[in-house]
């Protein structure tokens, strides 16, 4: 392995979907099997570049330097230093650490597929499960029935399926534009595959997911090709219909279509969840107007939530699956990485996000190539994070595949892959 240190990040990926334990550290942070995956790649990452066998790409310091001196900061100037402390260390793992063991250990598109294919074994395997949870009603709770896919990561971790296999999705997509070079049998296995990683991310009736998963996947195509953007999504649209026409009588299929309803509803008429949303945003905004340069500090948007949220903020989520069963989760965040960043970090904490992401996109856009799957794929990826920080943070095992995926991303916009 240490001759192919990718397989390292292809088990990492692989272990994302071991259930997660129960433990949680302060501030509501979870460690997971992927967690510890991934302290296993910084380990190997740092004993191949101390052994001299990799090098650190220049763009590294320019894209991960002031992310790092901006959390640094924040947490010197927090509120509340001790709590800041571990929040650090996770920011470190999530957004730096990881991706630079990823870049250090991703080398050439061998491993690119490596890694590539570890993603879609998982997401289809937490597709399959899914599924099966939502046709057997043995997922997580959605009106009174136990209809919503969550895969291995149960109603605790109620978005982490739909996160999985929204990634394999996009990573499929891409190889799926050049699947008539391989002949028909590659074609109808591409679209066989991105049929059942379609239905298990409508099972997931995660909103953000589906809105996220569409930007990303409409930009993959225009980048790739107009016109074939222009006859996919007008055959995903004919499908959508029948689709609903046929399924939409009943069961997950109606669960579906409501949700969907749902969405368009969502600024004149929210339902209990967004408003929370909503309200949470409000709160972060004030906190930040009150801290604009350095935040309040890592961690603490709890401390200091209830005293900016209006009075229609609920005491936290429901959540129900015949696993965990019933429980009750706080709002510890303001479900908004931007927004999140904002009002722990201030405007030091969030340029620093921003200049990581700038970097990642331009070093992308320098070296485009509509024809590699490995760019059209990294165009998708970057895409879905990010649409989808704009109402969703890291949490539990969505923080290791963010961070792999990352990885993957800025080796391709690094140009460190070898061809």
């Amino acid at each position: 392995m240490f001759r192919r240190p990718s397989w390292f990040v292809a088990a990492a990926v692989v272990s994302i979907g071991i259930p997660p334990g129960s433990e949680l550290l302060g501030g509501g942070t979870q460690l997971t099997p992927g967690d510890a995956a991934g302290a296993l790649l910084v380990l190997v990452a740092t004993s191949l570049l101390v052994a001299g066998r990799v090098e650190m790409p220049r763009a590294a310091l320019v894209a991960f330097g002031p992310l790092v001196a901006g959390l640094g900061i924040s947490t010197v100037c927090s509120a509340d230093i001790a709590s800041s402390l571990p929040g650090f260390v996770r920011y470190v793992q999530i957004f730096v650490l990881v991706p630079l063991a990823v870049v250090l250990l991703v080398r050439d598109r061998r491993d690119l597929a490596i890694v590539c294919s570890s993603v879609l074994v998982l997401g289809f395997w937490e597709a399959g499960y899914g599924i099966w949870q939502s046709v057997t009603g043995n997922g997580a709770s959605m009106g009174g029935a136990y209809i919503r896919a969550v895969g291995t990561f149960g109603a605790t971790n109620v978005m982490a399926m739909s996160v999985v296999v929204g990634v394999a999705f996009l990573m499929l997509t891409a190889f799926a534009l050049f699947a008539p070079r391989r002949g028909v049998a590659a074609v109808v296995a591409a679209l066989g595959g991105l049929g059942v990683l379609g239905v298990a991310v409508g099972m997931s009736l995660s909103r953000g997911t589906w809105i996220a998963l569409g930007a990303a996947a409409v930009v993959a195509l225009v980048v790739f090709d107009r016109w074939t953007a222009v006859k996919v999504l007008a055959c995903c649209a004919a499908l959508l219909v029948v689709a609903v026409a046929g399924v939409g009588a009943g069961g997950g299929g109606q669960a579906v279509v409501e949700r969907s309803r749902s969405m368009v509803g969502s600024i004149n008429s929210p339902d209990q969840s967004v408003d929370d949303r909503y309200n949470l945003w409000a709160a972060a905004v004030r906190i930040w107007e009150d801290n604009p340069g350095t935040g309040v500090g890592v961690k603490n948007f709890p401390a200091y939530r209830d005293a900016y949220a209006g009075i229609g903020l609920s005491s936290g989520s429901e959540t129900d699956d015949p696993v965990h069963g019933y429980s009750r989760q706080p709002l510890l965040s303001p479900h908004s990485e931007y927004l999140l960043f904002l009002s722990e970090q201030g405007l030091v904490g969030l340029a620093g996000l921003v200049g990581l992401l700038a970097v990642i996109v331009a070093g992308l856009w320098r070296r485009r190539s509509v024809r590699d799957p490995f760019w059209i794929a990294s165009v998708g990826l970057v895409t879905f994070l990010l649409v989808n920080f704009l109402y969703a943070d890291l949490g539990g095992p969505t923080c290791s595949l963010a961070a792999i995926v990352l990885g993957v991303v800025a080796s391709r916009a690094f140009g460190a892959v070898r061809e």
